[in-house]
């Protein structure tokens, strides 16, 4: 595998010579304009073989930010400064009304695979609201249930037990190393309804070609540009499937998918190329997808306004917007492997 990284910018590489057929990437082409797609980007061997849009434009990420909070806590759990087997009791973890003691009883493991048993109502939207279970129904460790409440929680624990702001962490541990061309940190805020919970959500604002680094990074096992960003091992661990297909609840069942350590698996096909596929998925359609067994990376972007990403997040309701989904999302990755030369 050639160790390619971006410098200052990315490196374009034809089409041809990354082992693609130009004309079935101009059919790909005329598939993406019949979507919502703003931008989309291919990595082939750390080079670009195909841009589409602007992919400089900075945007809400959405749930995207909840697989980078899973490569920021990498090194934190490596050091011993976050240990997965500490307990909401023992964090001293609670909310505006109260955690029940079972619930208390969860992990920062039970959390991180989105099975904390915690019910709780979360400070931001865009979790499974409709079919969150009665609280105390299901033991920690035992359901998988697709909660904010687990996400945001997951930001807090990061801050309490490392001392370190998530956005901070964000900056530090990955726009510099990395090399983010768009990065900017006040850009980046928590955001939610304190009201409700006191764990509000961490969102992240960043470019279509900031996201396919740490695409990069996850592909290449935490690696960049020779040196250990994130630990390989925590990389595997992560994407590795803690939760099975069929083991999936609520709106996520029957979609063919896994779950890691945040990070959404496709195991839909047996097909080689998709072994060890990982997915990060953000609502709108915001999706980095890598195939590790090509060192093929894809960035997906459907690109929103601040503004709209501010009254989402304050409660307002501004009805949906038609967006690629993470079904749809692996189909135009298949597509993207059906054009190959």
């Amino acid at each position: 595998m050639d160790a390619i990284y971006p410098g200052d910018a990315w490196e374009d590489v034809e089409p041809r010579a990354a082992g693609f057929d130009p004309a079935a990437l101009e059919q790909f082409t005329e598939g993406l304009r019949a979507l919502t797609t703003t931008s989309f980007m291919v990595v082939s061997r750390g080079r670009v073989a195909y841009r589409y849009g602007d992919v400089s434009e900075v945007s809400y990420l959405a749930s995207t930010r909840k697989s980078i909070l899973s490569l920021l806590y990498g090194p934190h759990v490596a050091s011993g400064r976050i240990d997965l087997g500490l307990t909401l009791e023992q964090l001293g973890i609670d909310d505006v009304k109260g955690l029940q003691p079972a619930e208390r009883r969860a992990t920062i493991r039970d959390i991180l695979t989105s099975r904390s048993g915690v019910y709780y109502p979360a400070g931001s939207p865009g979790g499974d609201d409709d079919g969150t279970p009665p609280r105390g129904s299901h033991a920690p460790g035992t359901r998988f249930h697709y909660n904010n409440w687990d996400f945001n929680v997951a930001g807090a624990i990061f801050e309490q037990l490392t001392g370190i702001a998530v956005h901070d962490a964000l900056r530090d541990q990955l726009a510099i190393p990395l090399g983010f061309e768009d990065f900017d940190r006040d850009r980046q805020r928590m955001l939610g309804y304190p009201d409700r919970s006191r764990f509000l959500a961490y969102h992240m604002f960043l470019s279509g070609r900031d996201m396919a680094r740490v695409g990069l990074l996850a592909l290449r096992g935490g690696r960049w540009n020779g040196q250990q960003v994130v630990p390989e091992s925590w990389v595997r661990e992560s994407t590795a499937p803690h939760v099975q297909p069929e083991d999936m609840q609520g709106r996520f069942a029957d979609r063919g998918l896994g779950y890691g350590y945040y990070w959404w698996l496709p195991m839909h096909s047996q097909a080689p190329e998709w072994e060890g596929a990982f997915l990060a998925s953000g609502h709108y359609g915001q999706f980095i997808l890598g195939l590790p067994r090509l060192d093929l990376l894809m960035v997906h972007r459907r690109a929103i306004t601040d503004e709209r990403a501010m009254r989402r997040n304050a409660g307002i309701d501004l009805g949906d917007l038609p967006s690629v989904s993470s079904t749809q999302m692996v189909v135009l990755g298949q597509a993207v492997l059906d054009a190959r030369a």
